[in-house]
């Protein structure tokens, strides 16, 4: 395992998205490293506006007082599904290079070079172009154009990493960008008009269960493929990147499978003890044709490599929606 360049003691981290899905896991990923929690900065977003300017400044200044930021894991995102990708291409587009580009010019600013410290960037597989070569290697990001229904969300995140790497030739600051697939797993959002498959699909089924219904619509025509991780895999991935990487070389995180969305459907359908019917609407699109990556940069770089395996990791995920499916949480 490469030996890390980053020590956690005494080390304070902000992170931003620190309340959400992936956020949570990582907090808690930083406490088991014995960061201390008054040394864990989490910007709500009723307090800071990221998009803007202003925001970003007084997030520096305000983070620690009159200490400074060390690391900077930055995970706050604008995102959605298909549909919420349709929609808001405008927003996706803005809100997402808004945020990444305050954050890190005001980091240079702020003296994260001249501390040694990390600006560590979450991107996205939406940045791959449509008929990337599967399973994808890093090496492919730039040869076409991203598939059009997530392409505004994918070039903005893909243009954070070419900040990073600029701001690592001209100012040396160390930066980090990593990949990660599509996320699932415990807190997840759940709200059927803003998340991703695997959620959606979860909360359709055990919905459709409890009303007695007799069949579920899906969208598309289910032969589109998709690779999902665990959430807390990608916490560690993402943890381990900041630890060992000094310069923002992208590093794919995946489980290194891909399965149709058809037999995740069915899968789902099966943990989830629906017996209605499965139809599919293939008016709605498919999105990108597959999606599996190459994660061996990951394991040469990183040391890192998933370890929950797909169904367990679906039925922890299956179990917490249950448990937690009122609250409203559970549910944005």
């Amino acid at each position: 395992m490469p030996a890390p360049t980053l020590d956690w003691s005494n080390k304070r981290v902000i992170v931003t998205g620190g309340a959400g899905f992936l956020g949570r896991h990582i907090c808690d990923r930083l406490r088991a490293r014995g960061v201390a929690d008054d040394h864990i900065f989490v910007p709500r977003r009723k307090d800071f506006d990221l998009t803007t300017e202003a925001d970003c400044v007084r997030l520096y200044r305000e983070a620690f007082g009159n200490d400074k930021a060390d690391v900077v894991v930055h995970l706050a995102a604008e995102v959605g599904g298909i549909g919420a990708n349709q929609k808001n291409p405008g927003r996706y587009f803005y809100a997402n290079m808004a945020m990444a580009l305050h954050l890190i010019e005001q980091a240079r600013i702020d003296g994260l070079v001249d501390r040694g410290g990390t600006f560590v960037q979450t991107g996205t597989i939406c940045a791959y172009p449509k008929f990337t070569p599967v399973p994808f290697h890093e090496d492919e990001i730039w040869n076409g154009y991203p598939e059009e229904t997530n392409a505004p969300y994918g070039v903005a995140k893909k243009a954070a990493w070419q900040m990073l790497d600029a701001y690592k030739l001209q100012y040396d600051m160390k930066g980090v960008y990593v990949l990660p697939v599509n996320l699932y797993g415990p807190h997840d959002n759940f709200d059927l008009h803003s998340s991703h498959v695997i959620p959606a699909l979860i909360r359709k089924c055990v919905e459709a269960k409890e009303r007695g219904d007799d069949k579920i619509v899906c969208w598309g025509t289910g032969s589109a493929s998709r690779e999902f991780l665990y959430v807390d895999d990608a916490a560690e991935g993402i943890l381990r990147a900041a630890e060992v990487m000094t310069d923002p070389t992208p590093i794919n995180l995946g489980a290194s499978f891909e399965i149709t969305i058809k037999d995740l459907v069915e899968l789902i359908v099966k943990l989830t003890e629906f017996d209605g019917a499965i139809e599919w609407d293939s008016t709605k699109p498919d999105g990108q044709p597959r999606r599996c990556l190459d994660t061996q940069r990951a394991k040469k770089l990183l040391g890192w490599q998933a370890q929950v395996g797909f169904e367990e990791g679906l039925k922890r995920t299956i179990e917490w929606f249950i448990k937690h499916q009122h609250d409203a949480e559970a549910r944005v």
